[in-house]
C-alpha cells in the first residue's frame, strides 16, 4: 500500500494508544517521518518502546514525539505543523467510561476532536482521517450495518462519536477539508492493554484465563461483536489517507471484517487457542451475569463502501487475529509483576 510512494509526513494522534502503536510501527517501516501527539491518558510508554526496538534505530529516527493533550490548541498546532497527513485515534475509549465520566470523556472525545480538526484545517492539510464508532449505529435493528442507516444511540461515548462525525461534516462543507470517519467494529490486537476498568473484552479475557480468575460474560452469552483484528484498522487508515479521491467531502466507513463472533463463540476460541501451551484451561467454562447498561445486542459490519471505495480488503478473521496476537497478550501477561 505504501511500497513504492515517496516519503511523507504523518500525524497520529493518541500515538501511544493501542491503534495508534500500531500505525506507527507500520508507518515507521515503510520509510515515513511521523509525528506522535499522546497525553499518556490512557496510552503508554511501553507502547513506544516496543515500537522503537521493533522498527530499530534508524527507523525511530524518523519519529517526532510531541506529548500533549488534544484538548490544547497549542499542542495540536505544533503536531500538526509540516504534515501531510493527519490520522486521528485519540479519545477516551469505553462506552462503561462514559457513563460513569462522561464530562472527561466529552472533553476528550468531542472538545479535543474539534481542536485537531481545526489546526488540521489551519495548517492546509487537505484530509483528515479519524476513528469513529459502531456505536453510532444504536438500536437500529438491521443487520448488517449499513453506513447510511444509523438509529438512536444508547450511551455518552456512542453520542459523542456521532457528534465527531457530524463535526466533521460540518467543516467538510464549510471549509472544504477532506473528512473520514471510520467505523471501528471491536478492534483487538497487539498493544491491548488487559489492565484497567475499562479494558477490552479480548485482552480482558486472555489476561483473567492466564491468571485463573473467573471470566464473567454479560447477558446470556449470544450477544455478537463484529471482531476486528488491528491490521485490519492500520489498513483502513492507511488506504483511507492514501486513495486519490471520494465520492464526497465527508465520507464514513465500516471498519470490520463482515464476520459475527457471539460473545461465548469468542471465549471457546480463546479458551482453545490457550490451552494448547495450557492444557489445565481446556475445561474452564465462563460464569454469566446481567446485561450492561449501554451495549447494543448485536453488530455486524457491511463492508461493501470500504471495500469498493477505499480498497479495503480485510486480511484477518477473528481466529487468525487471535491466533497472530495471542503470543503479546500471553508475554505481557506474564511479564507483569
Amino acid at each position: 500500500m505504501l511500497a513504492g510512494r515517496s516519503v511523507q509526513r504523518w500525524l497520529v494522534t493518541g500515538a501511544a494508544g493501542f491503534i495508534g502503536s500500531n500505525l506507527v510501527e507500520t508507518l515507521l517501516r515503510a520509510g515515513q517521518h511521523v509525528t506522535g501527539l499522546d497525553n499518556f491518558a490512557t496510552g503508554h510508554r511501553r507502547n513506544l518502546d516496543e515500537v522503537q526496538w521493533l522498527v530499530g534505530e534508524r527507523a525511530w529516527a524518523r519519529f517526532r514525539f510531541v506529548e500533549g493533550d488534544i484538548g490544547d490548541a497549542q499542542a495540536c498546532r505544533d503536531a500538526v505543523e509540516g504534515c501531510d497527513h493527519v490520522l486521528h485515534q485519540a479519545a477516551l475509549g469505553s462506552v462503561p467510561r462514559s457513563i460513569e465520566q462522561p464530562m472527561p470523556s466529552f472533553a476528550a472525545n468531542v472538545e479535543g476532536f474539534l481542536q485537531i480538526l481545526e489546526a488540521t484545517r489551519a495548517a492546509g492539510v487537505r484530509r483528515f482521517v479519524y476513528a469513529s464508532s459502531s456505536s453510532v449505529y444504536g438500536d437500529h435493528p438491521e443487520l448488517p450495518k449499513v453506513e447510511d442507516r444509523v438509529g438512536r444511540v444508547l450511551s455518552p461515548y456512542a453520542a459523542m462519536k456521532a457528534a465527531d462525525e457530524l463535526f466533521a461534516d460540518t467543516w467538510a462543507r464549510v471549509y472544504g477539508i477532506e473528512c473520514v470517519g471510520l467505523r471501528y467494529f471491536n478492534v483487538f490486537g497487539p498493544r491491548q492493554d488487559p489492565d484497567g476498568a475499562y479494558a477490552a473484552v479480548v485482552p480482558r479475557w486472555i489476561a483473567s484465563l492466564l491468571k485463573r480468575e473467573p471470566i464473567w460474560i454479560n447477558g446470556d452469552g449470544q450477544t455478537s461483536r463484529d471482531f476486528c483484528y488491528v491490521a485490519n484498522a492500520v489498513q483502513a487508515n492507511l488506504r483511507a489517507a492514501l486513495v486519490p479521491s471520494l465520492p464526497s467531502a465527508h465520507e464514513v466507513f465500516n471498519v470490520a471484517v463482515g464476520e459475527r463472533t457471539t460473545l461465548v463463540e469468542l471465549f471457546r476460541l480463546i479458551r482453545d487457542i490457550l490451552a494448547r501451551t495450557e492444557p489445565v484451561l481446556a475445561t474452564v467454562e465462563p460464569e454469566y451475569r446481567d446485561f450492561r447498561a449501554g451495549d447494543v445486542r448485536h453488530s455486524l459490519a457491511d463492508t461493501g463502501r470500504a471495500r469498493e471505495l477505499l480498497g479495503y480488503v480485510p486480511t484477518h478473521g477473528v481466529g487468525e487475529g487471535l491466533a497472530e496476537a495471542i503470543d503479546w497478550y500471553t508475554r505481557f501477561v506474564k511479564d507483569q509483576p
